[in-house]
This record gives C-alpha cells, sequence and structure tokens, in this order.
C-alpha cells in the first residue's frame, strides 16, 4: 500500500478516535450540569405557572415572545454597522447566530454572499499570513546577526514558537480588552476570543450586544472589527506553520516521486550525451555535430525533451500546492538531489538561481550541452555543484 494512502487511513482512524475521546470526556463534564440545570428551570417555571395563574398555552407564547424579543435586546442589528459585523461572521465562518437574516430575499442573498465571499476570505488570509511569516522570518534573521550568534538561519521551530507566542499574545490582548467593555471576567473574555478567533462561533458570549454598542459606542465597534480581522490573520499565519505543513505531506511524497523520475530522465540523456561526445571525439569528420545525419538521435532528444517538460509540469504544480513548504526549503532541500530542469522549460525568474546566467541547453539536433542550469526549488545548487558531491560521495 502507497505511504500517501497509509497516512490518510491512519488520519481517519485518529480523527474518530479523537471524536469519541472528546464525546466521552464532554459526557462526563457537562451532562450532569445540564441535568440539574433542566430540574430547576421546570421548578422555576411551576412556580411561574402557579404565581401568574398562566396556562401551558400561555406560557409557550410568551416564551416564544421572549425568545424572539432576544435579538432586539442589544439594540438595532441591520443598520450598516450591524450588517457589517454580520457580514463578517458569515465570510470569515464565526457564525455567531446572534442575528441572521429573516426574509427571503436576505436568505437568498446570505447563500450566494457566503459562496464567493468564504473562499475569498480563505485565500486573503492565507496570502496574508504567509506575508506576515516572511516578514517575521525576516526580522528572527536580522535579531539573529545583531546579537552575534553564530547561525543567524531562522528554524521552523523558531517559527513555529513565535507564532504560538503571537497568538497566546493576541488572545491575552483581546481578552483585557473585552473584559473591560463587555464586563466579563478575563477568562470568560479569554474563551470569547479563542472561540472566534478559531471561527467556532458557539455564540454564547457574544460582543457588541449589550448597553446598544452597536448605535452608541463607534470606537469599541472599530476595535472589535479591527481585532477580529487582525486576530484572525495571525491565526492564519500561526496554522500556515504547523497545521498545513502536515495537510501537505502527501503533496511533499506525490513531489518527490516526481522528482526522482525527472533524475532518472537527466541521467538518461546525459548518458547519451557522453556517448554522443565520444564519437565527436574519435571521428571529426562530422560536420554537422551529435546527431547529424541521423534523425533518430533527433527525435530522442525531442521524446525526451517532451517527457522532462511533463515532468517540470508535475513538479511545479505540487511545488506551489502550500506556500508553507517554502520554510523548509533551505534546511530539508539544500542536501537533497538537486532536480535539474531546463532553463526553456519555465518562464519564470523565481526559479533562478542567482547571480547566474542560463542559455538554452538543447542544440537544435536534440543534444544537451554543458550550458548552466537551473533548479525547481529555492535553495539548491548548480549542476557543477551537484557533480562534485557526486565525486566525494563516490570517494566514500
Amino acid at each position: 500500500m502507497k505511504r500517501q494512502n497509509v497516512r490518510t487511513l491512519a488520519l481517519i482512524i485518529c480523527t474518530f478516535t479523537y471524536l469519541i475521546v472528546g464525546a466521552a470526556i464532554f459526557d462526563v463534564l457537562e451532562s450532569r450540569k445540564e441535568t440539574t440545570q433542566k430540574g430547576y428551570l421546570d421548578q422555576k417555571k411551576e412556580v411561574l405557572l402557579k404565581t401568574f395563574n398562566l396556562s401551558t398555552e400561555d406560557f409557550d407564547k410568551l416564551e416564544k415572545v421572549v425568545l424572539d424579543l432576544k435579538p432586539h435586546k442589544a439594540g438595532v442589528q441591520w443598520k450598516f454597522a450591524g450588517s457589517f459585523y454580520f457580514a463578517i461572521t458569515v465570510i470569515t465562518t464565526i457564525g455567531y447566530g446572534h442575528a441572521a437574516p429573516s426574509t427571503y430575499g436576505g436568505k437568498v442573498f446570505c447563500m450566494l454572499y457566503a459562496l464567493l465571499g468564504i473562499p475569498l476570505t480563505l485565500v486573503m488570509f492565507q496570502s496574508v499570513g504567509e506575508r506576515i511569516n516572511t516578514f517575521v522570518r525576516y526580522l528572527l534573521h536580522r535579531l539573529k546577526k545583531c546579537i552575534g550568534m553564530r547561525h543567524t538561519e531562522v528554524s521552523m521551530v523558531n517559527m513555529v514558537i513565535f507564532g504560538f507566542i503571537s497568538c497566546i499574545g493576541t488572545l491575552c490582548v483581546g481578552a483585557l480588552a473585552f473584559s473591560y467593555f463587555e464586563d466579563w471576567t478575563f477568562f470568560h473574555a479569554y474563551y470569547y476570543c479563542f472561540i472566534t478567533l478559531t471561527t467556532i462561533g458557539f455564540g454564547d458570549y457574544v460582543a457588541l450586544q449589550s448597553k446598544q454598542a452597536l448605535q452608541n459606542k463607534p470606537e469599541y465597534v472599530a476595535f472589535s472589527f479591527i481585532y477580529i480581522l487582525t486576530g484572525l490573520a495571525v491565526i492564519g499565519a500561526f496554522l500556515n506553520l504547523a497545521v498545513l505543513r502536515f495537510m501537505t505531506m502527501n503533496a511533499e511524497d506525490e513531489k518527490r516521486d516526481a522528482e526522482q523520475r525527472a533524475l532518472l530522465a537527466h541521467n538518461g540523456q546525459a548518458g547519451g550525451h557522453s556517448h554522443c561526445s565520444a564519437d565527436q571525439a574519435s571521428s571529426s569528420s562530422t560536420p554537422s555535430g551529435c546527431g547529424g545525419g541521423n534523425g533518430v538521435g533527433g527525435s530522442g532528444g525531442g521524446a525526451a525533451s517532451r517527457g522532462l517538460r511533463n515532468v517540470y509540469a508535475e513538479v511545479l504544480h505540487f511545488q506551489s500546492m502550500c506556500s508553507c513548504l517554502w520554510y523548509k526549503s533551505r534546511e530539508k532541500l539544500q542536501y537533497s538531489i538537486p532536480m535539474i530542469i531546463p532553463r526553456d522549460l519555465s518562464s519564470s525568474d523565481t526559479y533562478m538561481e542567482q547571480g547566474e546566467a542560463f542559455s538554452n541547453p538543447l542544440h537544435s539536433n536534440g543534444c544537451v550541452c554543458n550550458s548552466g542550469i537551473s533548479s525547481v526549488s529555492t535553495g539548491l545548487h548548480s549542476i557543477n555543484n551537484y557533480r562534485r558531491l557526486n565525486k566525494r560521495r563516490s570517494s566514500i
């Protein structure tokens, strides 16, 4: 069985095991409190029915009115500030449930709005998180140089630790602010921030729902909007490092297989090139060079080029699967076998080695020449370093 299939099966088993364990723990922690609270409320209901001489039908009607009035207790929800708040909860998938569209037009528009807004927001936070990680990586690198550390490279462990500290700090700042504005305890405010920024959004604690804050406290409203969006960006940056790294393991395995196939294709071309060079040295009467006068060599070189082009496209696809792979490219890839790709197969400058010039590695007759090469992955060395590495490995 392929390694990717084994990993997927293991993840499915672990997820269901995690669900079973979580259900058992929540059962122990919450079921007794739920039963006690239900009995207490039933007693209160009986007292109210006797005190105000209400029938069960009248009490049910009163209960329905009270529940319908609850969203309006916080003030008007569908003016611009409240609508903006609702839109944030939709496209970020927080979904508190404190407000919901009641008209058919509003419900239809909400579905269409979410259909476009959710993927747009996910891509936006992914990109912002990537930029944050790049900036943090640069700052940590400069900090290590300033304090005179011997190794100034920023490792994945450094980034994960810094990201974790940033998440904890963001949650603490929000907890302090919301405990002040909402009169919550610090624990409940921290709980609200965590549930919000992880987009769980239970709705048991919702900011801006007391004392008509949406209409009377514009500064607090602006702070809440900015905090939610900024906090989601920080959490997204951390998830790029800590979670998405594991989500791309299958893609990395496929990418590694593609690199091996590309290396085999290159070795096959290199063997043909060595044989061709020996023929040129032994016979100087062939003016057309390698493959001159023989159509088989040219067609073989063209087939090899097409095969290498397909392999390059496959590798490039998996290379761009997730931007978080970049953070381990220096540590993981600089010691791996370089993957040789001719420059004429790519038009992007991203995959060129800095400070080197490249020429077309294929003659018109289909033979590979000794020009420079480039690699797909950042930080890989040129073919000269690769040859020296092979010599060292052979000597060992």
